[in-house]
């Protein structure tokens, strides 16, 4: 008896192992195809200082800005349609299946920008060109990310469901940290002449190269249990209709949970780069610089907050990102338009992005939470994507727009705005840690 009680235990612990194993190859290898997703996607606001004279007719550097920043908003238009259509498809065919279609949509968008001519050589197809591409992209990307975030959520297992569905945002951060790191590599190998003339359409190569190797990659990766179990049951088809009928509370709490997130972090992270040329007055190289340093501390702290929400609930963090970001957003970048001081714009750009970390460290996990299996990409996706497309991808036109129009300050009072319009849906939300529509396989 005691030899048996001995086998059993000794098996149970193999078998423990072995679970453990299986869920860390799977969210590796899913954290991994995110990260060259949001690569290719943030390559383009990396470069635009360079590309957007190619595209547009000559003029000053902000209009030229201003032009690939509407492009930047029109991939966003996008999203909204690739999370409809690809989030039913990961609810209906798989999460895995989803994964691979949305990067192979990348890959097409990243050829098309590196491959077209500029203006003056074929006039308004340039733009046009830039145009379809960037509409790939958002497709792609609007698929990406339901289909991750519930991929991540549903490998991870209660315990640690908020530090490993954190990585959704580490990859994602990876992926604009990887394009500011190409920058400033092409900054210091080549000559200003030659990255302004055609260095810039490298990156858009090395994104498309990376998202074939990445669609082999996600091909053998395992399906969730959740999707598997929720396929067995009969559950109904996921759809647009039922979204909006069976759950139109959740779906509303996704879209007003990330308004303020999503632009807080567009802001702190996409357009502060150009923020730091474009009104600080600080040098391409240096502004690329101070994003890379605070960018990579910022994704140290996603897993470091979404275990913290692991012990302590995640309402508690992002009413945390509510509170400090309407009291110190507008501080903070008042004080970033007029000092001169790398080092203390480093670390005031550091304190915001502490600040939104209550935000982009949970996020994905507490859309996943609210939504049953059959309907969980969907419903993660789409309502995400429209706040996105309305805020997070409007961020730098509305940005460069108060700007032109001579009064900068307005921006920092509608992001500010925006952050207190989430924190009121926080402060109201249930704590989705406690009451989790994921149920362990």
């Amino acid at each position: 008896m005691l030899i048996e009680t001995g086998n059993t235990v000794t098996q149970e612990r193999a078998a423990q192992s072995a679970d453990r194993k299986h869920r860390l190859k799977s969210i590796i290898g899913g954290s991994t195809g995110n990260l060259v997703e949001w690569f290719d996607w943030y390559v383009y606001a990396a470069f635009a200082l360079y590309f957007a004279p190619h595209f547009f007719p000559a003029g000053d550097q902000t209009a030229q800005l201003l032009n690939s920043a509407a492009v930047f908003a029109v991939g966003f238009v996008m999203r909204p349609v690739g999370a409809w259509i690809m989030g039913l498809y990961a609810d209906r065919h798989g999460r895995k299946s989803g994964l691979a279609l949305s990067v192979t949509l990348m890959c097409l968008g990243s050829l098309i920008i590196a491959l077209t001519p500029d203006y003056n050589t074929i006039g308004v197809a340039a733009p046009t060109l830039l145009v379809i591409a960037r509409l790939l992209q958002g497709l792609s990307v609007g698929g990406e990310y339901g289909a991750s975030a519930t991929y991540l959520s549903e490998m991870a297992g209660k315990e640690r469901r908020g530090f490993f569905s954190s990585f959704q945002y580490v990859t994602l951060i990876s992926g604009q940290l990887l394009a500011i790191a190409v920058l400033i590599i092409l900054q210091n190998v080549m000559t200003t002449e030659d990255l302004n003339a055609w260095g810039w359409r490298i990156p858009f190569f090395v994104g498309a190269a990376l998202a074939v190797v990445v669609f082999w990659l996600r091909r053998g990766l395992a399906e969730t249990e959740s999707f598997k179990n929720a396929k067995a049951e009969g559950k109904p088809k996921s759809g647009f209709w039922q979204l909006l009928t069976k759950h139109p509370k959740e779906t509303a709490l996704v879209m007003l949970l990330t308004a303020g997130g999503t632009l807080a972090f567009y802001a702190y992270s996409i357009y502060m780069q150009k923020f730091l040329v474009n009104t600080s007055g600080f040098s391409r190289e240096v502004a690329s610089e101070i994003n890379a340093i605070t960018l990579l501390i910022f994704m140290l702290l996603q897993p470091i907050a979404g275990g913290l929400s692991d012990k302590i609930g995640r309402k508690p963090l992002m009413i945390a990102f509510g509170v400090m970001g309407v009291l110190f957003t507008y501080p903070i970048f008042s004080a970033l338009e007029h000092t001169k001081d790398p080092l203390i714009a480093g670390l005031l750009v550091m304190a915001a992005l502490v600040i939104v970390t209550g935000y982009t460290s949970i996020n994905a996990v507490v859309k996943a939470e609210l939504f049953p299996a059959h309907i969980r990409a969907l419903g993660v996706a789409l309502p995400y994507a429209l706040a996105n497309t309305l805020f997070g991808g409007t961020a730098e036109f509305v940005a460069l727009r108060f700007k032109s129009a001579g009064w900068e300050q307005g921006f920092y009072w509608y992001v500010t705005a925006m952050i207190g319009v989430s924190l009121v849906v926080y402060l109201f939300m249930r704590d989705t840690s406690k009451q989790s529509e994921i149920i362990e396989d």
